[in-house]
C-alpha cells in the first residue's frame, strides 16, 4: 500500500509540476506559432520510419513499405496523420504567403500531389480486401478537410492539386454515402473512430464542395444518432489517451445542424454542468507526464481539439447567454496550454501530428 501510495504522489506531482511549468512559459508570437507549425509538419511529410501502418495482407506479395502502399501519404507516421499534415501546409500556404517556409511548403505539396501517386492512393482503397472501413472515419474526414482547403485556396497551383484528388475524393465521398445508412449508433470513444469530430469535418466539407446530397444525408445521420441525447456523463472524461472530447465534440458538431435558438436549449439538456457564474474550472485542462508515450501523449491533442471546440459552442448562443462567460473561459485555458505544449515541449510522437491541431485551433478553422 505504501508503494502505492508514493506512486500516486508522484504521479499527482509531475501533473501539477507540468500545469505550472506551462503558466510559467512565455506567449509566442503568431508568427513563431506559425512557422512552428509549417516545421513539424514539413519534418514529417515525406518522413517514412518509423510508421505504423493498416494493412490487410492475404499473402506474401501483399507485405510491402508504407511508400509502396501509400505514394503520397506515407509519411508522418500514420495515413491520416500524413493527410492532416498535409492540411496543415495547405492551410499555411492559402493564409501566410508570407510565411518562410511557403516555397518549402510548395514544393512539399508538389511532390505528394503528382497523379502517379493519387492514383496510386486510390489503387490502394480499390484494392481486393480494403474494404471501405479503411481510416473511417477520422482520416477520411481529414482528407475532406484537405480537399475543402484546396478548393477555398485562390492558387491556380491549388486548383491543379485539387484536380488530381478527385478521383480519390469521388471514392471517399462513395464509401461514407454506402456506410452512414448502416450505421445503427454514434462511436463515443475519445480516439480516432469517434464520430462527432469526424461528422463536424465531414459538414463543413459539403458545404464548401456545395454537395447538398451528402449534406442531407450526413444530417439526417446526425439527427438520429444525436439529437435526442441529454446529460452528457462530462465528468467521466477524459480517459487517460483521448484526444478529443465525446461530449464537446457532440456539442461542437450539434451547432452545426440546429438552428441556434434551437441549440442553445438542446444544449441545456446536453451538458446542464456548464456554470452561469463565469467560472472556467468545470472543464480541467488536461496534463502529459511522458511525451514519448504517444498514447499519454494524445493529451496534448485534447487541450487543443477541447478548445476549438469550445469556442465553436460559443460561437453558437446568443451574445446575452448566461454560459458564454463560462465556456469562454475553459477555451483560453485549453487554447494556452495545448499550443504551449507544441511550441515548448516535443517528442515525434506528439509532433507528428499535434502542429495540425494547432493549426485548426489557431486558423480559426472550424468557426
Amino acid at each position: 500500500m505504501k508503494i502505492k501510495a508514493i506512486s500516486l504522489s508522484i504521479a499527482m506531482y509531475c501533473g501539477i509540476a507540468f500545469a505550472a511549468q506551462n503558466d510559467q512559459l512565455p506567449t509566442p508570437s503568431q508568427t513563431q506559432v506559425t512557422e512552428r507549425f509549417a516545421e513539424l509538419a514539413l519534418e514529417c511529410a515525406h518522413k517514412e520510419y518509423p510508421n505504423i501502418i493498416k494493412h490487410m495482407m492475404t499473402g506474401d506479395e501483399d507485405v510491402k513499405t508504407p511508400k509502396e502502399l501509400y505514394p503520397a501519404f506515407y509519411g508522418c507516421f500514420d495515413w491520416h496523420s500524413s493527410v492532416h499534415g498535409h492540411w496543415l501546409l495547405t492551410r499555411i500556404a492559402s493564409q501566410h504567403p508570407d510565411s518562410a517556409h511557403y516555397k518549402a511548403i510548395m514544393a512539399s505539396l508538389g511532390q505528394s500531389f503528382s497523379q502517379a501517386n493519387i492514383q496510386g492512393e486510390l489503387a490502394y482503397f480499390n484494392r481486393e480486401g480494403t474494404g471501405t472501413s479503411f481510416e473511417r472515419p477520422y482520416g477520411l474526414a481529414w482528407f475532406l478537410q484537405l480537399t475543402s482547403e484546396l478548393r477555398e485556396w485562390d492558387n491556380p497551383q491549388a486548383k491543379k492539386w485539387l484536380a488530381t484528388l478527385m478521383p480519390l475524393e469521388n471514392k471517399i465521398v462513395a464509401n461514407l454515402t454506402d456506410w452512414l445508412p448502416k450505421l445503427s449508433f454514434p462511436i463515443r470513444v475519445g480516439e480516432h473512430s469517434q464520430t462527432a469530430f469526424a461528422f463536424g469535418l465531414m459538414l463543413d466539407w459539403s458545404k464548401t464542395a456545395n454537395n447538398t446530397a451528402f449534406n442531407q444525408l450526413l444530417k439526417s445521420t446526425v439527427t438520429r444518432l444525436y439529437a435526442n441525447d441529454v446529460n452528457c456523463p462530462l465528468a467521466y472524461e477524459p480517459s487517460g489517451q483521448d484526444f478529443l472530447s465525446p461530449c464537446i465534440a457532440e456539442a461542437d458538431l450539434m451547432r452545426r445542424v440546429f438552428p441556434n435558438a434551437e441549440y442553445s436549449k438542446w444544449l441545456s439538456a446536453f451538458l446542464p454542468s456548464i456554470p452561469t457564474d463565469g467560472n472556467g474550472n468545470w472543464l480541467s485542462v488536461a496534463t502529459v507526464v511522458d511525451k514519448s508515450d504517444g498514447k499519454l501523449a494524445h493529451l496534448d491533442g485534447l487541450n487543443l481539439s477541447r478548445a476549438w471546440m469550445l469556442e465553436g459552442i460559443a460561437s453558437a448562443l446568443p451574445e446575452d447567454d448566461k454560459r458564454l462567460a463560462a465556456i469562454n473561459s475553459a477555451a483560453k485555458k485549453h487554447h494556452q496550454a495545448g499550443i504551449n505544449s507544441v511550441i515548448h515541449d516535443m517528442h515525434y510522437m506528439g509532433s507528428h501530428w499535434l502542429g495540425s491541431f494547432a493549426t485548426y485551433l489557431t486558423t480559426e478553422r472550424g468557426l
